[in-house]
């Protein structure tokens, strides 16, 4: 019984390249809200495998399945690879740069990946963990021009190595009865993005979306500092 449990948390995890397949679809068919709504379902499938694969001891009943290797190169697709290729396919880098941003990108972000020491003590990330998933949504959403994307790809990428904190809204415990309602809060008003398109959201959802994307780059803010050389 333990090892089908096991077997099926495997299962799942795998399962987050069927979303990946839907938005390189949508990719093909230039639907960038279609692209990042299929990102968004993958990346909701890996913060629960995460904690199944824990609350079931998966490693110790599946000893022979890395699944921290198939985490990663699903991981690696979704929050990186794909959002990479949207930078490239609705032109949002300056048209000269834009490959070799791209592949800049890609392999900072493999850093993140290869880095044994990735989650401090109290399982911040150290550095920008690469989530280019929501980079590429902000930017998306705020219509910002190709310099500033590019400026942008080139800051995130040198923060992937920074000596910074990104909170884990699930496995940081402090202010966690705090972060984790907000996390979830700015996840649903991110669907309703995506789902209404172009058409945008009612101010107060605005505002709200805003005041919760300020909560999270501030408590990771507060934590490198207050935290710093830990």
């Amino acid at each position: 019984m333990r090892k089908t449990r096991a077997a099926f948390v495997h299962i799942l995890t795998a399962s987050g390249l069927v979303p990946l397949v839907l938005a390189t679809a949508a990719l093909w068919r230039d639907d960038v809200y279609q692209t990042m709504l299929w990102l968004l379902v993958a990346a909701l499938i890996d913060g629960v495998d995460g904690p199944l694969a824990r609350r079931f001891e998966v490693s110790k009943h599946l000893p022979h399945i890395d699944g921290a290797i198939l985490d990663h190169i699903i991981d690696y697709l979704s929050y990186c690879f794909i959002p990479a290729l949207i930078l490239l396919r609705f032109d949002m880098l300056p048209p000269d740069l834009a490959v070799p941003a791209v592949a800049f990108l890609c392999m900072a972000s493999l850093y993140t990946f290869a880095n044994k020491d990735l989650k401090t003590a109290e399982n911040d990330f150290r550095g920008f963990p690469a989530l280019w998933n929501v980079a590429v949504f902000y930017a998306v959403i705020l219509n910002t021009s190709q310099t500033v994307n590019l400026i942008a790809l080139v800051v995130l990428c040198g923060l992937v190595y920074a000596p910074i904190r990104v909170v884990h809204p699930v496995r940081v415990e402090a202010m966690r009865a705090i972060t984790l309602p907000i996390c979830i809060l700015w996840i649903a008003l991110m669907t309703a993005y995506l789902i209404r398109a172009e058409a945008g959201l009612p101010p107060l959802m605005d505002g709200l979306f805003a005041a919760a994307s300020f909560y999270m780059i501030g408590v990771s803010a507060w934590r490198s500092f207050t935290l710093r050389g830990q």
